[in-house]
């Protein structure tokens, strides 16, 4: 279960409890549900139950105690406690870990895609300037992901644009004042950029830092080392590309993931390395749609870049459990993890295709 699949659970519960009478008010439009934090319980926390509080005119931990129970009997959850004044401390079930792995799967690099901004209209004007175009393009790609209807608009566009994907909708002074995509300029022209370090690593170098910042590229974003964030994320998707084929070499591809028991993307199997190394994976490719429509809500394609970071660093202290080692002979255990690996591979890959950066299978 992804943060907005159990979002939506959450807000079932509540429409349910309206329906039901438990709960008076108006059902909200979306709710809220983030990674619990370092101590706290559960996988994860909601204050809806704060939020509902007013219109229900009954205190938040009375609204909670109604959701929980709502939300206890839902398949996919493992358990639901009630702490302070009325946050939902929830933890999915071993079920719901595996659920994910296949959804990954079968969406392929349209996972995390929603349509959470389904109906919204989006219209954003910006300067003849470089990083404004590649900045407008990932906006663009990242509002579309989530369903919005999107127009980009400029002055005018300039030819070296065009290799950076980076091609407004309309030409010209919009007929009436629209939005504007303002980031600091990279103060180098297009050509320059593209020169220098071609189109994947001059989008990533106008994209990473955040709009308020000013990008600062130089000869750092073609070192192949990991000190390179951008050839670490596509290190790790090209490493995740290479399990799959180094396990078809040794007879095995990745296996039905609900149907193995003890999987070690299975939490809290043996609390080893592995198991760890796991659920830190699983906790990135978990998010992933969440920060998503986050970048998408704030328009901010870095949210993208730095969760990519975060993913890829997650998988690369995953692959060595991947495969057998010495005498081992593939099991359903190593099927699982090549799952898992792969389903990382697959999230690497679409959230560049967001960022319009390529995702080469070798490096």
């Amino acid at each position: 279960m992804t943060p907005a699949d159990l979002s939506r659970t959450v807000l079932g519960a509540v429409r349910r409890a309206v329906e039901e009478g438990a709960l008076r008010g108006p059902v909200p439009e979306r709710v809220k549900v983030e990674r619990s934090r370092p101590g706290g319980s559960g996988d994860y926390a909601t204050n809806a139950a704060l939020r509902l509080a007013r219109e229900a005119r009954m205190p938040a931990r009375e609204v909670a105690e109604v959701l929980s129970g709502a939300l206890a009997r839902h398949p996919g959850i493992a358990g639901v406690e009630i702490s302070g004044p009325g946050f939902l401390n929830i933890t999915l079930a071993a079920d719901s870990r595996h659920a994910l792995v296949r959804e990954v799967l079968s969406r392929g690099i349209r996972y995390g895609h929603g349509n959470g901004m389904a109906g919204e209209i989006h219209q954003y004007h910006h300067r003849p300037d470089v990083r404004a175009a590649v900045t407008a393009d990932a906006v663009r790609r990242l509002l579309r992901a989530q369903g919005a209807l999107v127009r980009t608009s400029c002055d005018r566009a300039e030819p070296a644009w065009a290799p950076l994907g980076a091609t407004p909708d309309a030409l010209g002074p919009p007929p009436v004042a629209l939005p504007e995509l303002r980031p600091v300029p990279v103060g180098v022209s297009a050509d320059e950029l593209l020169r220098r370090f071609g189109p994947d690593a001059t989008r990533w170098a106008l994209l990473r830092p955040a709009g308020h910042d000013r990008p600062r590229p130089d000869d750092g974003l073609l070192v192949q080392n990991e000190g390179n964030p951008l050839f670490r994320v596509r290190y790790a998707h090209a490493r995740s590309r290479a399990l799959l084929r180094n396990a078809a070499d040794l007879g095995f591809t990745t296996g039905p993931a609900a149907d193995e028991e003890g999987a070690v993307y299975e939490e809290g199997v043996d609390a080893g390395p592995a198991d760890a190394a796991a659920s830190a994976l699983l906790t990135a490719l978990g998010d992933h749609p969440a920060a998503l429509e986050s970048a998408a809500r704030l328009r901010a394609p870095d949210r993208v870049a730095r969760h990519l970071e975060a993913t890829a660093d997650a998988l690369l202290g995953f692959q060595h459990t991947v495969l057998p080692t010495g005498d081992e002979k593939p099991s359903a255990t190593h099927r699982s993890r090549l799952a898992l690996a792969e389903a990382a591979g697959t999230v690497l890959a679409g959230g560049l295709a967001l960022l319009g950066i390529s995702a080469p299978e070798h490096l």
